[in-house]
Order: C-alpha cells, then structure tokens, then sequence
C-alpha cells in the first residue's frame, strides 16, 4: 500500500478567500475577455434576449470586470445589480463609468450569499462555469440568488448545461513514454526501465486542463450529465453522474478520457449553445483529460461503456474530483479518481 500524506481540509473561510483571490489579478480576466467564443456567446445571447431583458432588473453574479452587466444594459435592462466579491469590482466601478452606465449598473462588493438588494430580479446573468465545468464553479451561488433573488418566471442564462465524455488517444503522451527506450540508441544508455517510472508520473490521477485536438478523439463524444439551472439544487451537485457508451471509429490506443461541457441559452428563435468540445472552437477552459493507468488498443466499433461521477472534494469543496468506471472491449471493468492538484492549499502555513 502506497504511503499517501494526507491533506488538511481547508476550512471553507480560507477556501473562499483562495478563489476570490485568484481572481485579483489583470491575467485572468484578459483570459476571459480574450475568449471571444465566450465572451461573444453571452454577448449575443444577451441581445438576443432583449425582449425579455427590456425595462427589466438583472442580477449579474460574479460580475468580474462588468462586461455581461453592460451587455445587459446595451439589450435594455432598467437596472442592473452587479455582485462581485473580490477586489476587482473596483475596476468594474470604473468600467461603468467609463461607459456611462453609473445610473444603471450598481456594482455591490460581497458574495451573493450576503449582500442584501434592495429588490427581487427578473433575470440573473452568470459566467460560473469552471474546468471540467464544476471545479471552482459558482453554480452554487448562483443557485442560491435563484432561490433568494429571482422573481417567479424569471429567466437564468444560461439555463442548462451538459457533461460530454469521450475516449482519446494523446500522442504526446506516447511519444514521452516511447522516449526512454531512445536514449540508449542516441547515448548508449540503457535507460528503458524507466518506462514503468514515466507512466506512473505521467498518467497519474491529476484531471489535465488541456487542448484536446479533433484527430485524438476516438469516438462521437457521450452525454452523461444535464443540469436544468431553473431546477437543480445545491444537494444535487454533491454528485453529478452519469452512464456514458462509446463506439471507437478506428484502431488506436486509448490512453485518457477526454470531459467537456456545454451551456445553453433560451432565446426566442432557437437556443445558443456555448461549447468546450474539442470538435468546436477552443476556448480558455479547453478540455479536461483524464489519462488511463495504461493504453488499451480498440478496433473499429469497440465499445466502451462506464459510468463518470463527480463530487467536491474532501479537501476543498470548490475543488471537484471526477471518478470513473470504465470498460474497453472485452477487457475487465477498471475504476479511477481524479482531481485537479491544488497547490495553493500546500504553500499555506
């Protein structure tokens, strides 16, 4: 049995305070602002929800810099309530003013779950996904202006998102392993027993924020998960699972899962959908890779089934991990839990 050191559960004050913190920065909010597949998307689901936005009150939760309250005031909004709890809602202030917007944008300091407004809203505007769309999501809190905050018959944007899973073969991967067996012809050192060494280190349990590219994945991406926004509950998300199956499209070896998600806005003539799926634009959440123990080679029409479950962690509850059981072909059913490293909580007195 592996000796593993165990973490200290972050209590949820210092948790909180790690999140907005990272969020202090210019760096990731150009990230966002720059993600035009993002930041269009809510632009024109925005507009294109003018009619039921128009004259109307708006909660935007983790406003950020105020761009989705301004696009809410551009599509008519008679007021806007833009709730931010880090220290950038002070540049926000500027933006508004800057804009023009200061009679209909009210930028207030604070979490959702403790500002007070004044009035209910007929809208709430959110950009809460996060990596593998639930870690460090702020879905929670957006639930939770939902139950508070928005009036009967309100409309939440987005409103529904999806869970995609599906196998891939990363070449990268391969080539890194491969690579210890080379040493030996460019040196004349045997160095091949650490293959072993490298898989261990390389297809690890960390989920792996990365770009998936259209030639590596093996199969039609599966469908295990919908959250309805108008309906799910916080208690809900303490388990988000779903059983997927795949057929392979050729011969190759899988050696990781690839997660993505998508988000849907209602709209008068058909919803818009923002998607992560490496078959569509990339975007700065990219995908979620999930390497394997060891490569397992398919043929055409191999099937692979198994079911994906996500929870927070124990360590941190804004930290999502992502278990998965899986069967390829005729081989025996295999169990694997993932998370994403966090290192902030190590360097922490």
């Amino acid at each position: 049995m592996s000796h593993v050191v165990k973490k200290r559960k972050l209590d949820k004050t210092r948790q909180d305070r790690l999140y907005f913190d990272s969020y202090t920065d210019v760096t990731i909010h150009e990230e966002m602002i720059a993600d035009h597949v993002r930041t269009n998307t809510y632009r024109m689901a925005i507009l294109r929800n003018s009619e039921s936005i128009r004259g109307k009150v708006v909660l935007d939760v983790g406003a950020g810099t105020g761009v989705l309250s301004i696009f809410c005031v551009q599509a008519g909004a008679k007021k806007v309530y833009a709730v931010e709890a880090c220290s950038i809602a002070e540049q926000a202030v500027k933006i508004v003013q800057q804009n023009n917007m200061e009679d209909k944008i009210e930028v207030i300091r604070g979490t959702v779950e403790t500002v007070d407004l004044p009035e209910q809203v007929e809208v709430i505007v959110s950009e809460w996904m996060g990596y593998a769309l639930l870690h460090e999501s702020m879905l929670n809190s957006v639930l939770y202006a939902r139950d508070k905050w928005l009036k009967p018959g309100g409309i939440i944007l987005p409103n529904k998102a999806e869970l995609y899973i599906a196998p891939i073969s990363d070449p990268v991967v391969e080539d890194r392993l491969h690579f210890w067996y080379t040493v030996k012809d460019q040196y004349g050192v045997d160095m091949s027993c650490m293959s072993d060494f490298a898989t261990s280190c390389i297809m690890n349990s960390d989920i792996t924020v990365n770009s998936v590219t259209v030639e590596d994945v093996l199969s039609h991406p599966a469908r295990f998960a919908e959250l309805d926004l108008h309906s799910v509950t916080v208690e809900e998300l303490r388990s988000v699972k779903g059983k997927f199956r795949c057929e392979s499209f050729g011969s190759a070896a899988v050696n990781a899962f690839c997660v993505y998600f998508t988000v849907t806005f209602p709209c008068p003539d058909k919803p818009l959908v923002l998607s992560t799926s490496p078959f569509n634009p990339e975007t700065h959440w990219k995908q979620a890779v999930l390497y394997l123990d060891a490569p397992v080679n398919v043929v055409q029409d191999t099937v692979v089934t198994g079911e994906v479950s996500m929870y927070p962690s124990e360590e941190s509850a804004r930290h999502i991990c992502i278990h998965a059981d899986y069967t390829i072909g005729e081989q025996k059913k295999q169990s694997k839990t993932f998370s994403i490293p966090d290192w902030s909580s190590e360097a922490q007195p």
